[in-house]
């Protein structure tokens, strides 16, 4: 006997847009629980789909980059009224954390960047932040990390960013070897080729000082950083940070501070975690700033549901692909490590008690690594801006 595959109810444009706005409004603790929601709504209750098929077309956007809820959000609008279905169900989904971190960012930069009595609460929160993507990196690496080659692309990636190496090349060069691993000449040929690029161009981008101001050009430049990150967001949004703090950290537009401040501010929002560049955006250029570097990051999320929506669920069976993704993941984590590393060294020039950051870091890191739950983020947050206060580090 056939089993029929269930279809969604009939609803308005309006009404879909309604529908993917609450859930907005409601997706607090990161892409798990935000999927997790998704999934009792509209399979488990509405039966907009069958288990089976939202399993598989989980599986795709697991190894696509983007915010993986929203791409979720996409293509079940897709399903529902077709493609401009899909536009209003992710803009639905985005929309209360674009405004509420459009808001957050208002506030910081004009009242409370600067204030010297916020100074030790926030210098709190960006150790805590620094602890959260040490547990982002322990994650990813374990479920990323399978075999001895993928630890090695890692880090031979995090060495190579260290060193200045454009991000480009160790992407590109871990997504080869991995793929053509079976063929040992051909994969120690583009090593070779690799060690090569990245000798010529290490140190050859330009600096831009911190002086400079935002123009039109630096609006594209947030487009095109958010569009970087957005392209390149494998294994969790945390992938992102680097390439957002590069193109915005990196020209001089805000500090490495200022920076974490926004990524502590996405985990506490109803929103993808990637909405930290919209405050990077909102800190460099203003709501012209905000608004391309947010078009930037979630136009990927649009693109792969929308352009390719009749055989996203073909290319989970590619293992070719698979391989290619595979490498060029690993490379990733080596990329996070090496900015997390970054980071560090940049929040403890900060640190003028020592003792007080170490205790406030060992204190968050335990917690993030024995706790779980979609209010451990807030809540760290939260602690660590009373712990600064009172320990001033």
């Amino acid at each position: 006997m056939t089993t029929l595959e269930p279809s969604p109810p009939t609803l308005s444009l309006f009404q879909l847009f309604l529908r993917f706005l609450r859930f907005g409004f409601l997706a607090f603790g990161g892409p798990v629980a935000q999927i997790a929601m998704v999934k009792q709504a509209l399979v488990e209750e509405e039966r907009w789909i069958s288990p089976a098929r939202f399993n598989r077309l989980l599986a795709v956007m697991q190894i696509l980059p983007g915010p993986e809820a929203h791409e979720l959000c996409v293509h079940l609008g897709m399903v529902a009224r077709g493609r401009i279905g899909g536009l209003l169900a992710g803009l639905g989904f985005m929309l209360p954390g674009f405004v509420l971190m459009l808001g957050a960012a208002w506030l910081y930069k004009d009242w409370i960047v600067g204030n010297p009595a916020m100074a030790t609460v926030f210098l709190g929160v960006q150790i805590a932040v620094l602890a959260i993507i040490v547990r982002a990196v322990q994650r990813i690496g374990t479920h990323i990390l399978e075999d001895r080659l993928l630890w090695l692309l890692a880090a031979a990636s995090l060495g190579a960013t260290l060193l200045g190496v454009p991000f480009w090349i160790p992407l590109i060069a871990a997504g080869l070897i991995y793929s053509f691993a079976a063929r040992p000449a051909v994969a120690a040929s583009i090593f070779v080729v690799a060690i090569l690029l990245a000798y010529l161009t290490s140190g050859a981008a330009p600096v831009v000082k911190a002086s400079v101001a935002v123009s039109e050009a630096g609006v594209i430049a947030l487009f095109i950083a958010g569009l970087k990150g957005g392209l390149l967001t494998f294994g969790g949004a945390y992938t992102a940070i680097p390439y957002v703090r590069t193109d915005t950290v990196g020209r001089g537009w805000l500090s490495d501070g200022s920076f974490l401040d926004g990524v502590a501010l996405a985990g506490m929002l109803p929103a993808p975690l990637v909405i930290f560049a919209t405050f990077a955006g909102y800190v460099a250029g203003g709501f012209a700033g905000a608004l391309a570097i947010t078009v930037g990051m979630f136009l990927p999320a649009f693109a792969f549901s929308m352009i390719f929506f009749e055989r996203l669920e073909a290319v989970v069976e590619n293992p070719a692909l698979h391989r290619v993704l595979g490498g060029v993941a690993a490379a990733v984590v080596g990329v996070i490590a090496a900015t997390l590393l970054q980071l560090g060294w940049a929040t403890a020039l900060r640190v003028s008690h020592p003792l007080a950051g170490v205790i406030i870091f060992a204190g968050a890191v335990a917690v993030v690594m024995l706790t779980k739950g979609k209010w451990v983020a807030p809540a760290l947050v939260v602690g660590a801006g009373l712990a600064g206060w009172l320990l001033k580090p």
